[in-house]
């Protein structure tokens, strides 16, 4: 007797074979939120699905902001999925090409004529643009999500980068170490939340603690991976351009006999 086969799960492997493989077709958008209806897709599924998908499709040089529109967000005749894959894959794509600005308006425009509540990766998202501007009032936004979005790992990569961006928020470093210990992201071997932990590192002069995180996620990384791979180099070099500028000072001012 052949096993039964669990349609859910197969249902979603096709929704994302479909999202990350056929970038070329311009109508993908669309099959892949019928996808996601058709397995009833909660706001996790939705998230993990869309945020690969448009990570994927930016990679190969056809993002999803070329496919859709503020107006195909902003519509209020469909369906809650469809309505809510189209926000993550458009939301997210703007994410990635750090449209702060754009992220917030159409956000905030989007919770004033939704039908619903907004969901939780969709406000890590308002969160992320918040915070990537240094805006205080990100930190409330991201401190609301954390208490619903448990041990979600996109939504919590999401806030991580915000955190990453905002250079001026308050204790901003901190708070990102504090963010990269919970379960979901303290693995050792993520290469992104090592990367983002030792830029956090450099901002507070830790830098031996900065470069043994940048060299572990170097060798976290996949073969292959000439993206993330030129960032770890550059924040290396960052870390210890930072360190000897540090190491500079402090020989100088104990050579003039003033004190560190």
């Amino acid at each position: 007797m052949t096993p039964p086969t669990n349609r859910p799960a197969a249902a979603l492997h096709k929704a994302r074979a479909r999202a990350t493989a056929t970038p070329d077709d311009p109508s993908w958008p669309l099959h892949l939120a019928e996808d996601l209806r058709n397995i009833r897709a909660d706001w996790k599924t939705s998230a993990e699905v869309c945020a690969d998908a448009a990570w994927s499709a930016r990679s190969a040089g056809r993002s999803v902001l070329g496919l859709l529109s503020p107006e195909d967000v902003l519509a209020t005749d469909r369906d809650p999925i469809t309505a809510r894959t189209l926000a993550h894959l458009y939301l997210s794509a703007l994410r990635f090409d750090f449209r702060c600005p754009t992220l917030q308006r159409l956000v905030e425009h989007l919770a004033q004529t939704a039908r619903q509540p907004l969901d939780c990766y969709t406000r890590a998202l308002y969160a992320f643009a918040l915070l990537g501007q240094s805006r205080p009032e990100g930190l409330a936004v991201m401190d609301e999500v954390l208490t619903e979005a448990e041990e979600h790992p996109k939504t919590l990569h999401v806030l991580l980068h915000g955190l990453w961006l905002g250079q001026d928020l308050d204790r901003g470093a901190e708070r990102l170490l504090a963010l990269s210990s919970r379960p979901a992201l303290a693995t050792g071997t993520d290469p992104i939340v090592l990367f983002r932990v030792a830029g956090a590192l450099r901002r507070l002069g830790r830098y031996d603690e900065g470069l043994s995180a940048v060299d572990r996620a170097i060798d976290c990384l996949p073969p292959g991976d000439i993206s993330v791979h030129a960032d770890l180099v550059r924040e290396r070099s960052l870390i210890c351009a930072a360190r000897d500028l540090h190491q500079h000072q402090s020989h100088t001012r104990t050579s003039s006999g003033v004190p560190s």
